[in-house]
């Protein structure tokens, strides 16, 4: 037990760091945004979105990426582990999330820049499909099963859904797209399009967002353990109350 109190305030305190750095990182990616960086030469103000739509793609597909390798190492058998399965299911949580996000602010950058806030555009149409997916993904894991069984079951569906990430990715290379290319490296041209003020504006946005991904998939990850256990103990208490019901019988 004193081995356990100071690695849980050195969690305690890795959590707070990590939260206190992506507040910070959001709050100035958001003013030099909005204050320091100049308009763009076609876009105008529109531009400002940059610094935030692109970071919530990223973590999204950070989010994915980790749900992919948990949910494989829970399936590998050497280190098959219900952490991993905990895991997986924190970062698609964070993922389903930051999903969302990215695709109201896509919306609102195509009202002004397309004249419609949605359109069946290859890249738009396989994100709301991941949208779905890993709300089916999420949907799955609140079934009530065995726990070892809902994990793989859940780790194989996770699989299954991430096929749509590349899709996603290299959806504005592989077809004709209103989306425009990406800004940052484009890995067909391989340039960058974007410098000054404005690249490190975004490269800000890109840390900031990141940080805020792990500081939201730490906390998920240990109210998860805490649910876990708390469950744990209810179906304990279920089979004690059964035994001690028999044995009045």
């Amino acid at each position: 037990m004193r081995h356990l109190v100071p690695e849980r305030s050195r969690v305690d305190q890795i959590q707070r760091l990590l939260g206190l750095a992506a507040l910070i990182g959001m709050v100035a990616t958001i003013w030099l945004g909005l204050f320091v960086t100049p308009p763009d030469q076609f876009m105008g103000d529109l531009v400002r979105l940059i610094y935030i739509h692109p970071p919530l793609a990223w973590v999204a597909f950070i989010a994915y990426g980790m749900n992919f390798l948990a949910s494989l190492a829970y399936l590998w058998p050497r280190s098959r582990d219900l952490r991993w399965d905990q895991l997986a299911g924190a970062s698609a949580e964070v993922g389903v999330l930051f999903t969302g996000l990215t695709l109201v602010t896509g919306s609102i950058w195509g009202r002004p820049a397309w004249g419609t806030w949605w359109t069946w555009d290859p890249l738009l149409t396989t994100t709301a499909l991941l949208f779905v997916l890993y709300l089916g993904y999420l949907a799955l894991r609140r079934v009530p099963d065995d726990r070892e069984l809902r994990a793989r079951r859940s780790a194989i569906a996770a699989l299954i859904a991430f096929i749509d990430v590349p899709i996603v990715y290299f959806a504005v290379l592989w077809w004709k797209s209103l989306h425009q290319a990406p800004t940052v490296l484009n890995p067909t041209t391989h340039r960058t399009y974007i410098h000054g003020s404005m690249a490190w504006t975004l490269l800000l946005g890109f840390v900031a967002f990141t940080l805020a991904y792990a500081w939201m998939v730490m906390i998920r990850y240990r109210l998860g353990g805490v649910e876990s256990r708390a469950l744990e103990e209810q179906i304990s208490a279920a089979l004690l109350d059964r035994q001690l019901e028999g044995s009045h019988e």
